[in-house]
């Protein structure tokens, strides 16, 4: 779609967010963006590290509106897909839909750093079948974000925000360009909670998963179960070869797929005919309840990805050993047989839960290839438990 082709967005008060954006849309550095403004590139970069405060000059946020009255095309479309990302509740909407985001970025820290967060005064232990956990809110820009303690050594930030978009390529372009700043900021949160920051190696988390649970639906019949598909795997929906970061794909591409159907043998339905609607992938999930009353909970999908998560960041730690040429060093009691334990757990039905919850587990741990990741991590902890004495060969 050609940007002359549309209304062009109203920014009623510029925030250093849009600010931000606009300067990046346009390809500018701070220099370039401020001498555009006929303003010191300190200014520039005050506001934009104030991201929620407005600038008081009228005559800026004229200037400003015009700068993005004069982008080019391609630069607004950017600027749009930017700043769509998160209208407020009270923001009213006429079109588009609503979707819930939530984000599982897990970190391994070690045992003894997880013993240390887990002991501050903000973490509270809470009630889990079989790990043990504690959670703390953390203070998010844009949402909220809890913060999950396993003692075996790894911390799973999980935040939510509530989203519109007028389309899906808009999400999936949000979705990249976020999680540029989540790796980072994830990183700065769990550092700055240890005291000092672990020596052994830094605070690195690998990556973000994405659930998305729609609560406001813009299709029906085939589109909704089609949309549901992109959601959970949205990379389709990118020009990923764009610079600096990925861009939505035409509005037509998004239409096509829409109506014809996305065929992608990664993807793998979850939901039960009549009460919902789930997808599962490498990428992500991507869940609607048609009947809310006998749907999946959101805390049941939030809780199934978190443990999934959590083990598969041990898991990865346990890897990396092993690839650097190192026997995995891990504690005694969250070797082989924690990892034997937890294997049992994730994939063995229990005896209370529902259909709803098994498709749901099982979509989750084979799109994540978890189950094969916790078998090859037992077998390295166990070489190395056997070469060590501790257990018989």
């Amino acid at each position: 779609m050609r940007w002359e082709a549309r209304t062009l967005p109203t920014v009623e008060a510029w925030t250093g967010r849009e600010t931000r954006a606009l300067r990046q849309a346009l390809r500018m550095s701070i220099r370039d963006f401020a001498e555009n403004l006929g303003v010191s590139e300190r200014t520039v970069s005050k506001w934009e590290a104030g991201r929620e405060a407005v600038h008081p000059r009228p005559e800026m946020q004229a200037a400003l509106d015009t700068v993005l009255s004069r982008a080019g095309s391609q630069a607004a479309d950017r600027f749009v897909s930017t700043t769509n990302r998160a209208v407020p509740q009270h923001h009213p909407v006429s079109s588009g839909y609503r979707v819930q985001s939530h984000k599982f970025i897990p970190v391994y820290i070690g045992a003894s750093a997880a013993a240390e967060l887990a002991a501050q005064e903000a973490f509270k232990s809470r009630h889990h079948e079989w790990l043990e956990v504690t959670v703390a809110g953390l203070p998010h820009p844009e949402g909220t974000c809890t913060a999950h303690v396993f003692a075996c050594g790894v911390v799973v930030l999980h935040v939510m925000q509530e989203l519109h978009f007028p389309t899906l390529a808009a999400l999936a372009a949000w979705r990249y360009a976020t999680y540029e700043e989540d790796v980072p900021w994830t990183a700065g949160q769990v550092a700055g909670l240890l005291s000092p920051p672990p020596s052994s190696e830094p605070v690195a988390p690998e990556y973000v998963l994405s659930m998305y649970v729609l609560k406001e639906s813009a299709w029906t019949g085939d589109e909704l179960e089609n949309a549901l598909r992109l959601m959970s795997l949205p990379s389709v929906l990118v020009n990923r070869r764009a610079q600096p970061r990925p861009e939505p794909v035409d509005d037509h591409v998004e239409r096509r797929l829409l109506a014809q159907g996305f065929a992608q043998p990664s993807v793998q339905p979850f939901g039960v005919h009549g009460v919902s609607l789930g997808f599962a992938s490498w990428a992500g999930l991507a869940y609607h309840a048609i009947s809310p009353e006998q749907a999946l909970m959101v805390d049941d999908l939030v809780s199934c990805e978190v443990d999934v998560q959590m083990l598969w960041a041990y898991c990865r730690h346990i890897q990396r050993q092993v690839e650097d040429g190192r026997d995995p060093d891990m504690p005694p009691e969250f070797g082989w047989r924690f990892l034997r334990a937890a294997h049992s757990r994730l994939t063995t039905a229990r005896a209370r839960e529902t259909t709803q919850h098994c498709m749901m587990r099982d979509a989750a741990l084979s799109t994540s290839g978890l189950p094969a990741r916790l078998m090859q991590a037992q077998i390295a902890l166990r070489e190395t438990a056997e070469l060590s004495g501790r257990v018989d060969a």
